[in-house]
């Protein structure tokens, strides 16, 4: 089993800002293969694909405590941290690009640093997904908690399908050959 992991924050009030990036692209995915989320018993919505032993995580924690849902999840399905794939907004990468890689440090992003501090652990991959723009980033904490512009949208949305095929290629391929094709 596996756990894909999308960061955000839930409620209307955030559905549409550029932190949510990880939520969007696991719910293309649940929507592609129509999965629907159904609370945890933790904090947390999930989807569950029996045949593939994938599961689609949603954190209700809100960003900086995402590993608080994240560690519960390990624990309740035995995850090792090698297991779970975190899928997370990175204001540092270009609008449209992504970044996988195996492990590694937070990137300055609190969720990841929840999420390595939960886990005792940086050894799980993670799937970023670039959201920078030609705006003024920073501070950082206001620019990922906007919409993206108009002529950013299709860009975002196209962005979204293709972290979804990421993590489709990476239940049928493996993590090495998604990297090879998908890291831009």
């Amino acid at each position: 089993m596996i756990a894909f992991i999308g960061l955000g924050n839930p409620g209307d009030k955030y559905a549409n800002t550029k932190h949510n990036a990880g939520f969007w692209v696991v719910d293309e995915l649940a929507r592609r293969q129509r999965l629907l989320f159904k609370p945890g018993k933790g904090p947390y919505v999930f989807a569950q694909h029996q045949r593939w032993e994938v599961l689609l995580i949603k954190p209700t924690t809100g960003m900086n405590r995402s590993g608080n849902a994240v560690k519960d999840v390990a624990n309740r399905w035995n995850l090792v941290p090698s297991d779970i794939h975190v899928v997370v907004d990175d204001v540092d990468l270009s609008l449209g690009s992504i970044r996988i890689r195996p492990k590694g440090g937070d990137g300055c992003h609190r969720g990841m640093e929840n999420i390595i501090y939960q886990l005792q652990s940086d050894q799980f991959p993670r799937v970023r997904l670039g959201i920078g723009t030609d705006e003024n980033m920073r501070p950082a904490e206001e620019y990922v908690l906007q919409p993206f512009r108009a002529d950013d949208k299709s860009e975002a949305e196209a962005m979204v399908k293709r972290g979804a095929d990421a993590l489709s290629n990476i239940l049928v391929r493996g993590l090495n050959h998604t990297m090879n094709h998908f890291n831009s």
